[in-house]
C-alpha cells in the first residue's frame, strides 16, 4: 500500500512538472524559447534526447514482450507480477523520460528551424503526440480497469478471471498501437527524409 501512494506522489509530481513546462510555454513563450536555443545547451540537448528516446522507446517494447510472455505462461503469480512491474516502470521511468525527450527535442528543433515548417520533424511530433494519445485514451483507462479486478482476486483462485486476462491481452493492441507511431519517428529522425511540413497539409 505504502509503495502504491509512492508512485502516486511521484507521478504527481511529473505531472505537475509537465503543465508547467506547458505553462510556461504558452504564457512565456518568448522566454522560453530562448532558454531552449542556448547554445551552450545543444551538446547536452542532443545526448538528453537520443538517451531519453532510446530508453522510453526500450522500456515500452520490452514491457509489451514482457507481458506477452507472461500470459503466455498462464501462471497466476508471473502475470500479476509482470503487469505490477511493467505498470510501476511505465509510472516511474517513463514519466520522466517523455519530459526529457521533449525538452531535448523540443531545444533541438528549436536550433533547426520552425517545428512546423520542417517535414520531417513536424510529422514526427506529430506521431510522437499521437503516440501519447494512444496511450492516455486507451492504456490508462485499461489499467485502471485492471486495478479494480484485481482487488477483487481471491488469493486462493488458482487462475485468472476470463475478464482481466481478456484485458490484459487488449492491453497488448494498445500497446503496439502506441508504440509503432514510435517507430516512424524513430525512421524519420534518423533518415531525416524530405517530406512536406505539417504546416502545409492544408495549403
Amino acid at each position: 500500500m505504502k509503495k502504491h501512494i509512492n508512485t502516486k506522489i511521484i507521478l504527481t509530481v511529473f505531472i505537475v512538472i509537465m503543465l508547467g513546462m506547458i505553462g510556461f510555454a504558452v504564457f512565456s513563450k518568448d522566454a522560453f524559447v530562448a532558454l531552449l536555443k542556448h547554445s551552450a545547451l545543444l551538446r547536452h540537448a542532443r545526448f538528453l534526447h537520443i538517451a531519453a528516446v532510446s530508453l522510453f522507446f526500450s522500456n515500452a517494447v520490452v514491457g509489451i514482450i514482457w507481458e506477452r510472455r507472461s500470459l503466455a505462461s498462464g501462471s497466476k503469480e508471473i502475470i500479476l507480477h509482470t503487469y505490477n512491474t511493467v505498470t510501476f516502470l511505465d509510472s516511474l521511468f517513463s514519466s520522466p523520460l517523455i519530459i526529457l525527450s521533449l525538452l531535448g527535442g523540443l531545444s533541438l528543433s528549436f536550433n533547426v528551424g520552425e517545428l512546423w515548417q520542417i517535414g520531417w520533424l513536424s510529422v514526427s511530433f506529430l506521431l510522437f503526440i499521437l503516440s501519447g494519445i494512444i496511450w492516455v485514451v486507451s492504456d490508462i483507462p485499461t489499467q485502471y480497469k485492471v486495478k479494480q479486478l484485481l482487488s477483487r482476486l481471491n488469493p486462493e483462485d488458482q487462475d485468472l478471471p476470463d475478464e482481466l486476462i481478456r484485458i490484459l491481452k487488449l492491453r497488448w493492441w494498445i500497446s503496439m498501437a502506441g508504440v509503432l507511431p514510435l517507430v516512424a519517428v524513430f525512421i524519420l529522425m534518423v533518415y531525416k527524409p524530405d517530406m512536406t511540413a505539417v504546416a502545409d497539409w492544408f495549403r
